[in-house]
């Protein structure tokens, strides 16, 4: 089952990201030859207009080809790419990358409506006690609120942990609210918890889920869908930076996925539910398309800086150089490729890949 949800997860997001080049293309005039899925040889074909509609082999990629893309065309010229001005060129080419955030910001919030917008407290709140633990020991109960940790006052959880974390071993007065009334309670942090246990033997959280009206649910459903899709694209962008500060640095980076990589996740987050997996095909399109809008020659943004070399200097970049810098960047890629998925092969023997 797992074959079949990576090739419909990796189909859905080629689909969507050739889908926004099919359709600023169409809206801006030019020609679309063949708009397929997976790469050649095909097994599936039909025209319609213009356009030949594809399915193909090889299932690790898609394309959007267009009339008079590479050159210059004597015929027809008012519908060749290659003829049209940068403003159009350069919605063509970054209309996939904005499709694939805009796939995030839905999925993201298809999940906020079903699950609810996580929400801050202002204080922590005890949800569970361990039994025979410290806490359970010192009269710690469910739905207390810890107001103080040895004095400190506390309103998140990462706060309480670093209070409790740096008094293992030792006697510890904790300020809890219980209806009411506020009791004081004398505890000592464990320095060696048990697995799957704090030093305390608590579940806590400083955060609730807050369910909208239904009429307001489309509006909050969307900004969070739109909030978690900018954040993911920050942290990916961090993640880009890292990675190529350790390349520069002479360290290998760590943490790259390839298809196996991917493959893997995949088959975790289909494991854990529907939703899991919607997240999890959401953070792949933001990572796709933060990707795609590197300035790299193959990907649309080394597109579009050819667009931006065009706009700086008044004129085109000669199209034999830059159908050559493709095929070179094009080939870079499948070698990164390759490296990363005989990273993942490595992992994988020897055990990796445990998230």
């Amino acid at each position: 089952m797992t074959p079949l949800i990576f090739l419909i997860v990796l189909s859905i997001l080629i689909f969507v990201h050739e889908l926004g080049h099919f359709i600023a293309a169409r809206r801006s005039g030019v020609k679309v030859e063949e708009f397929g899925l997976g790469f050649p040889p095909r097994i599936w074909s039909r025209k319609r207009g213009d356009t030949v509609y594809s399915i193909n082999a090889l299932p690790i990629g898609g394309f959007v080809r267009l009339y008079g893309e590479e050159h210059s065309v004597e015929a027809d010229k008012t519908q060749a790419y290659y003829h049209k001005g940068r403003l159009a060129r350069t919605a063509i080419v970054v209309s996939g990358v904005l499709m694939n955030f805009l796939l995030a910001v839905f999925a993201f919030a298809a999940i906020t409506w079903f699950v609810g917008v996580p929400r801050d407290l202002g204080h922590v709140k005890v949800l569970s006690v361990s039994e025979n633990s410290p806490a359970s020991q010192a009269g710690l109960l469910t739905d207390d609120t810890v107001v103080a940790v040895a004095g400190q006052n506390v309103v998140q959880t990462k706060e309480f942990i670093e209070s409790v974390n740096n008094r293992r071993g030792k006697e510890t007065e904790l300020v809890v609210r219980r209806g009411s009334e506020e009791v004081k309670l004398k505890v000592t942090p464990r320095e060696n918890p048990p697995q799957g246990q704090g030093a305390l033997g608590v579940g806590i959280t400083s955060s609730e889920i807050y369910n909208p009206p239904l009429a307001e649910r489309p509006f909050v459903s969307l900004f969070e869908g739109f909030k978690q899709a900018i954040f993911w694209v920050k942290a990916t962008v961090l993640g880009i930076t890292d990675s190529l500060a350790k390349v520069f640095g002479g360290k290998a980076p760590e943490g790259l996925a390839g298809p196996i990589g991917i493959y893997q996740i995949t088959e975790i987050a289909a494991g854990q539910g529907i939703l899991a997996l919607l997240s999890f095909i959401a953070i792949l399109s933001v990572n796709l398309a933060v990707l795609n809008i590197l300035p790299i020659p193959a990907l649309d943004g080394g597109r579009l800086l050819f667009i931006g070399v065009e706009a700086l200097f008044g004129r085109r970049v000669l199209p034999t150089f830059e159908k050559y810098a493709h095929r070179v960047g094009m080939l870079i890629l499948l070698a990164l490729i390759f490296l990363i998925t005989l990273g993942d092969i490595k992992r994988l023997f020897s055990g990796g890949f445990n998230f």
